[in-house]
């Protein structure tokens, strides 16, 4: 074998592409870069230093000042609305948080949030109940039935009820929507009467100034806060997730039925209870529909009554007395924190799952 065959063969002695005992290539191999500079004596296998930016810098410093202030006001409301409600409570001469009477007159001052509190809760439940299967169907609609053309421009139809003021909701409610639901009212009363959530309470069934009339328009308030978030977390879905199904045969009800819906279940429900907490604050839509009301809360939909937020509103004016709004302040405290439980437990619920994150 000659000199010549020798040359560039892979595997031969020296190095690999030079002949053998010859010279070295032209062109030697190149280092390996260091990730440390040169003379500094440290290892080749360490991390190269991050450098930070004076943009970054700046932009960590007004993302975590403007976490930090939210939390902030959060805790100064809180603690507002202890520090205020404190005195009334240590004068008050019924137990607060279980009597269901209410007077926050200085010479009597015997005042107790229980009966708001069940009307607040009863009315914001009823609501929910009719708002949550509405919502539902909406949002499975759009994005599973509906055509792309048709979906867009309905969702934002949905998506601009919540635009609408709640005054106008109000009126709405108390001149429109209680003389249509008048004569249903009167029916489910003689039909249902025996059941006490049908029974006659203490609002005319003709007026409608009722829970039942107040919880519907409510519900539509929390379409466009259900319906939103849900038709996000359905649009998730995994892909393959449905083309799996729909490979083995599936229908469409079968596709939502078991990929669609476990999917977007705890964001349907965090969803939900979104809502809630917005429809437990509600105010101005709530105090012109119900009719205030001297008697105790009946547990039915054909009663009047006052709920925290309304009571509140309706008694504004009165506040010159530190006593007397210390009263109401006091109700708002206990609103503030119910509604902040119902949040945190929505959060809850999406806490464990990593595909709402």
């Amino acid at each position: 074998m000659s000199e010549s065959d020798t040359v560039g063969r892979p595997g031969g002695p020296g190095l690999a592409g030079a002949p053998r005992g010859g010279a070295a290539p032209d062109t030697a191999p190149e280092a390996p870069i260091s990730s440390t500079p040169q003379g500094s004596g440290g290892n080749a296998t360490e991390d190269t230093k991050v450098i930070t930016r004076p943009g970054d810098k700046i932009f960590k410093a007004l993302t975590v000042g403007s976490g930090g202030f939210v939390v902030l006001m959060i805790a100064l409301i809180g603690i507002f609305l202890l520090i205020q409600a404190i005195p009334s409570l240590v004068d008050d001469n019924a137990n607060f948080l279980f009597s269901r009477d209410w007077n926050a007159d200085p010479g009597v001052f015997a005042f107790g949030v229980l009966d708001l509190l069940l009307v607040t809760v009863f009315s914001s439940a009823f609501a929910l109940l009719i708002a949550m299967p509405v919502s539902l169907g909406i949002a499975l609609f759009l994005t599973q039935y509906a055509p792309r053309r048709l979906s867009k421009p309905f969702a934002y139809l949905v998506d601009l009820l919540a635009a609408v003021p709640s005054i106008i909701y109000g009126l709405w409610g108390a001149y429109v929507l209680a003389p249509a639901l008048s004569p249903i009212s009167a029916w489910l009363n003689d039909t249902l009467g025996f059941l006490p959530i049908f029974a006659q309470g203490s609002s005319n069934l003709e007026i409608g100034q009722t829970i039942f009339t107040a919880g519907i328009v409510l519900a539509v308030m929390l379409l466009p806060i259900i319906t939103a978030i849900t038709r996000e977390v359905f649009d998730r879905t995994p892909p393959m997730q449905i083309e799996g199904a729909l490979a083995l045969g599936a229908t469409k009800w079968e596709v939502v039925r078991t990929t669609v819906l476990p999917f977007g279940r705890a964001g349907y429900i965090s969803a939900s209870m979104l809502g809630l907490g917005r429809a437990l604050g509600e105010t101005i839509a709530v105090m012109i529909i119900l009719s205030a009301t001297d008697k105790h809360f009946s547990w039915t939909l054909f009663d009047g009554g006052d709920t925290i937020a309304s009571k509140i509103a309706r008694a504004a004016q009165e506040f010159n007395d530190p006593r007397g709004a210390g009263a109401y302040i006091a109700a708002g405290l206990v609103l503030f924190v119910l509604t902040f439980v119902v949040n945190a437990f929505a959060r809850s619920i999406i806490a464990g799952h990593k595909e709402y994150e």
